[in-house]
């Protein structure tokens, strides 16, 4: 019987040992934290034996196969130890792929990708039986074991995808390519670039590869390094032949001679960006062969992803926008540059290694106050401390709020986008989202 030790007992964690339990594995789960008490029950009611604030390492370098959170980085003491003794490590999606003949479609990108992914099940789920995992939602490995789809929608990380061997999507889509997680990967960018592009090195010619063809990244790279699958890329200012791109707000989207139209009119998604996340889905969407009517229908009624740009109330003329899910500079760019009146910007948390000169051009134009929320504000008052008249720090949320209450004047925005992690003051930015939401209500 195979060993597999899974390392981090949350989601992706739980979800690989149901899985492998059912596949004849003897399975062991360490987290060197607290493991979630929902967890720890569906561990506890499968028989599968685990540790928590801790890892035994003899309980561990003695598995044949290892599956890893996506959160713990390379550089740890342990992996280390892992890599020495030339156990193989692998993620949740490479360990879960293994074990089912759906057709997948892999969304990974610096931003876009949880929109993009969101949208594309939309669509899909009209006329396919089709599964949302990766990052969102049920493990993948979890809905493998109890759903089964014949389709799946995977939204997936640079992290899971340093730990592929084999996973083979049959649809990759890449949103764009901007500096994230330096600290994951020795402050080079071109390492994160390599990892981002995993998602193709499996494909065949009978794959597909869908991406920005505006984004200078992706451009350069596919100029220098050969890959098997067929392109289908998407431009807001070029003509494509195969793929998709804008004419007079029309999406246009070729694909073996097969031309469909969605005006981009009606899209309940506003900014460029989302025209280009309206796009990638789209292109998904007509490859599966979902009706035309269907595409055109689910891109207007489309809600949105909770904490991207979220509306959440106005009070006094004055618009509260939760973008708690921007935690890093190119995403606040997005959030900044759809601002169409004065925004008192709510800004900081774990810096990745940030330059914000990019965000100068919007804070000039459209900020009138900034409000630095984080444990350490040194870089964000060096970096706007002269652009704006109001610039104030706060580690609470609620305080922020208040301040931003008292600042904002009728047709003003109040923006959470917070161009940063989340974990010096939250447990991550979904609770950073829900405790803005609940400071405006408290209002």
């Amino acid at each position: 019987m195979k060993r597999l030790v899974i390392l981090g007992g949350g989601e992706s964690g739980v979800g690989t040992a149901l899985l492998a339990k059912e596949k004849g594995y003897d399975v062991f789960v360490s987290d060197k934290g607290i493991i979630k008490e929902k967890y720890r029950d569906v561990l506890l009611n499968n028989e599968i034996e685990f540790e928590d604030e801790q890892h035994t390492e003899s309980n561990i370098l003695n598995a044949d196969l290892i599956m890893k959170s996506p959160g713990i980085p390379d550089k740890v003491a342990l992996i280390q130890k892992i890599r020495t003794a030339g156990i193989t490590i692998v993620s949740e999606i490479e360990f879960a792929s293994n074990y089912t003949d759906a057709t997948l479609v892999a969304i990974t990108g610096s931003n876009g990708k949880t929109t993009t992914a969101t949208l594309t099940h939309h669509l899909l789920k009209q006329e396919l039986n089709v599964g949302l995992a990766g990052n969102i939602g049920d493990s993948f490995a979890k809905q493998i074991l109890e759903e089964n789809h014949e389709n799946y929608v995977l939204e997936v990380s640079s992290f899971q995808l340093d730990d592929i061997s084999s996973f083979q999507p049959k649809i990759a889509v890449l949103t764009n390519i901007t500096p994230d997680h330096l600290d994951r990967y020795e402050y080079k960018f071109e390492n994160y670039i390599t990892s981002k592009f995993r998602i193709v090195e499996n494909q065949s010619k009978e794959d597909y590869f869908i991406y920005d063809a505006d984004d200078e990244v992706i451009s350069n790279w596919l100029q220098n390094n050969a890959i098997q699958s067929k392109k289908l890329p998407f431009s807001l200012t070029q003509v494509v032949e195969e793929g998709a791109y804008l004419d007079n707000n029309n999406i246009v989207i070729t694909i073996d001679n097969n031309k469909i139209i969605m005006p981009t009119a009606n899209l309940k998604l506003q900014g460029k960006h989302n025209v280009k996340n309206a796009m990638a889905a789209s292109t998904v969407a007509h490859l599966l062969k979902i009706r035309k009517q269907t595409i055109r229908e689910s891109l207007e009624n489309f809600q949105g992803v909770e904490h991207r740009l979220e509306h959440v109330l106005k009070i006094n003329k004055v618009q509260y926008i939760n973008d708690s899910k921007a935690t890093n500079v190119n995403a606040t760019y997005f959030a900044l540059e759809s601002m169409d009146a004065p925004t008192v910007w709510i800004v900081g948390g774990v810096d990745k290694g940030n330059d914000y000169t990019e965000l100068y051009p919007f804070i000039n134009e459209k900020v009138k106050a900034v409000i630095c929320l984080g444990v350490d504000n040194a870089k964000l008052l060096d970096a706007f401390g002269n652009m704006v008249d109001i610039i104030v720090e706060t580690q609470y949320i609620e305080e922020a709020v208040k301040i931003a209450y008292k600042v904002a004047e009728a047709g003003d925005n109040v923006l959470l986008s917070p161009a940063c992690a989340s974990f010096d003051l939250f447990e991550n930015y979904e609770d950073r989202g829900r405790q803005f939401k609940n400071a405006v209500r408290n209002l």
